[in-house]
């Protein structure tokens, strides 16, 4: 496959820190079967992690086939919450690692409120621990952050410290994708309160990337402030794991236009670990195959030509009906208040992931939920998403699917 000259990649708008350029090169054929053949080091914690994942929000119970997989390829680094798929995520985590815990490393999340106890956080670990079947955690994340007073809270402070005295983590970490995301960021790498932060990132969200394609794919990039934040991040030596690298995950939309064994999953994969900012990225793995494709994009493989454009296509093809996360700009739009951004996840995961029970349970968490939508006009937010989103449409055809 050719490699991308110079003049391309100005073309191509991949002169940012994403794409170094002395590493855009000819594309290499992923191997049949899938494995990690990149161990990168975590920032500040020293821990070596494979540097494609296991993200866990959609493992359930009886999946445990599917980490003993992850392992026989190579991933040593598993992520999950207190609150993924009703703790059933941890649960099977903690039996399939059990006999294994000293080979690889596990990373927990809570949702810490601005007034939450230094006592309920406590509570919250003990029971993932027991849980996960193992006496410590590895990284322990203060979950979904997208409020500088959650990571002000002196009462966090307070836990994670006595919670590392007594040996039931190692580091603290901090992970988010909501609209003040950078906010966040830089809060916590000033007053350097985290070793390491999870953040949503793909090739989406680089203003490069948009600037050959803005007729066709939106018209505002996303937290352009990004790469700022992430080489701040490295500057700290604070570790960066990646998520959502995927922008919404329809492989099979490109499954026609996927040549030379590449995928479109690897190409975004191979356009996140490019950025020298970033470490590692957690994918959701909810079948076998589907791990060993995304391990091809493992190991630090150049970034081809073909890698753009598989990226571009498909940008072009979801650019209007893709909710970009950390958007927030319709918040406010429904005088009903139904929460815009929350209901169009919840369809992204039954649309795009092909997961309508996950989206279900997703749904129901919401306060407030998409009912009104039924019985309006659609009128105040037919204009409130400025990429193009008929928001009318599919906000009350998100509840008739999943309520």
């Amino acid at each position: 496959m050719p490699a991308i000259g110079r003049r391309d990649v100005l073309r191509l708008g991949a002169v940012s820190g994403v794409i170094p350029l002395a590493s855009v090169a000819a594309g290499q054929e992923a191997p049949a079967t899938g494995e990690v053949r990149g161990y990168v080091r975590l920032g500040r914690t020293e821990l070596k992690i494979s540097d494609i994942s296991f993200g866990s929000s959609r493992l359930r119970r009886g999946g445990e086939h599917l980490i003993h997989h992850a392992l026989d390829r190579g991933i040593n680094y598993f992520d999950t919450a207190d609150g993924y798929s009703a703790g059933a995520s941890e649960h099977t985590i903690g039996r399939a690692l059990e006999g294994r815990r000293d080979t690889v490393y596990i990373a927990s999340k809570f949702v810490a409120g601005a007034d939450e106890s230094r006592v309920s956080l406590m509570r919250a670990l003990d029971t993932s621990l027991r849980r996960l079947r193992t006496d410590y955690i590895d990284v322990y994340f203060n979950h979904a952050v997208n409020d500088v007073a959650r990571m002000a809270n002196p009462e966090w402070h307070e836990f994670t410290a006595m919670a590392k005295q007594q040996g039931k983590i190692r580091f603290t970490g901090m992970s988010g994708h909501g609209s003040r995301l950078i906010e966040c960021l830089d809060y916590v790498f000033d007053r350097d309160l985290v070793d390491v932060v999870l953040v949503a990132y793909n090739f989406g969200q680089d203003p490069s990337f948009l600037s050959s394609m803005t007729k066709s794919f939106g018209r505002l990039p996303q937290q352009p402030d990004l790469p700022r934040a992430l080489a701040k991040a490295k500057s700290k030596d604070v570790g960066v794991v990646t998520m959502k690298t995927l922008m919404g995950a329809r492989l099979n939309d490109m499954r026609p236009f996927e040549t030379g064994g590449a995928t479109f999953s690897q190409a975004a994969f191979r356009w996140v670990l490019s950025d020298a900012n970033v470490d590692a990225l957690i994918i959701s793995m909810t079948e076998q195959d589907q791990i060993d494709e995304y391990l091809g994009g493992s190991g630090g493989l150049p970034v081809s030509s073909e890698d753009v454009a598989l990226l571009q296509r498909y940008a072009v093809a979801n650019g209007i009906t893709y909710c970009r996360h950390a958007c927030s700009l319709c918040e406010g739009a429904c005088p009903y208040g139904v929460p815009i951004p929350d209901v169009l996840r919840t369809r992204m995961y039954a649309t795009d992931y092909g997961d309508v029970r996950f989206a279900r349970e997703e749904y129901a968490k919401l306060e407030e939920n998409a009912s009104a939508c039924l019985s309006c006009t659609g009128e105040p937010c037919a204009e409130a998403c400025p990429h193009g989103i008929d928001l009318p449409e599919f906000a009350p055809a998100t509840h008739r699917m999943l309520a």
